[in-house]
């Protein structure tokens, strides 16, 4: 048994130093990428792919996505969004979530569209958390769950996403999910307004109107504390 468990703490081992040996060439990859150097970026690329180093296959997969440096072959990026699904990017997951979902590469179904979507947004993709509330929202590919919905717009919200941080707000204004409450809709409203959403700053103006004076004080101090964690929060996962 203590063979076995050394053995698979060695294999463990060897796998973080590789990926750690990955990342260096993955990092100048992407900076080769984001500097319109694409050939740079996909000889950095490619022998990682070899490797089947999900990172790479998923930017691989943009490339080919969107003809950087090569002629565009979205079946290829299917093929490689696929393989890095695989192993469980939370990106590849996302992207080919919105293929299911349109339809347009690959035959439409909403239902897979769903699956992994929600493996997505389980490994801690933003956006994928936003979209699988807004799929329980409409009851795309899933049931209708409006307290689900509320739960991942929630999720994603205090991760500072904007678009989420507004739907939680209109959530809670309609009482759709949660509790109805315009002074938790203005909260959300003040902090998706912050971060430059516009609409939020209307129906944080909307909002006003049925609040007190003393109410609108008391949800800006709230708002203010919320926000500050929300940031410091997200400082902390910067770091890590």
């Amino acid at each position: 048994m203590k063979k076995t468990i050394f053995a698979l703490f060695c294999l463990s081992v060897l796998s973080s130093v590789s990926s750690f040996a990955f990342q260096g060439d993955l990092d100048q990859g992407i900076y080769e990428l984001n500097r319109g150097a694409f050939k740079a970026a996909i000889n950095e690329f490619e022998p990682l792919v070899a490797q089947e180093y999900s990172p790479a296959q998923y930017q691989m997969a943009l490339i080919y996505l969107n003809g950087y440096g090569v002629k565009k072959d979205p079946n290829k990026a299917f093929e490689l969004l696929s393989l890095a699904a695989s192993q469980n990017h939370p990106d590849a997951l996302f992207s080919l979530s919105l293929m299911y979902s349109d339809g347009v590469i690959v035959k439409k179904d909403l239902k897979t569209a769903f699956a992994l979507m929600e493996r997505a947004a389980i490994r801690d993709s933003v956006a994928a958390q936003f979209n699988l509330g807004v799929m329980y929202f409409n009851g795309t590919g899933t049931y209708k769950d409006y307290p689900k919905a509320a739960r991942w717009y929630e999720t994603a919200a205090k991760q500072n996403y904007a678009l989420a941080q507004f739907n939680l707000a209109l959530m809670y204004f309609e009482g759709l999910g949660v509790e109805k409450s315009v002074e938790m809709s203005f909260v959300w409203n003040i902090i998706a307004a912050s971060n430059g959403y516009e609409n939020a700053g209307k129906s944080r103006d909307m909002d006003s109107l049925k609040l007190s004076n003393v109410e609108i004080a008391q949800a800006r101090e709230k708002a203010d504390r919320l926000y500050q964690q929300i940031i410091e929060q997200a400082e902390l996962k910067a770091k890590q």
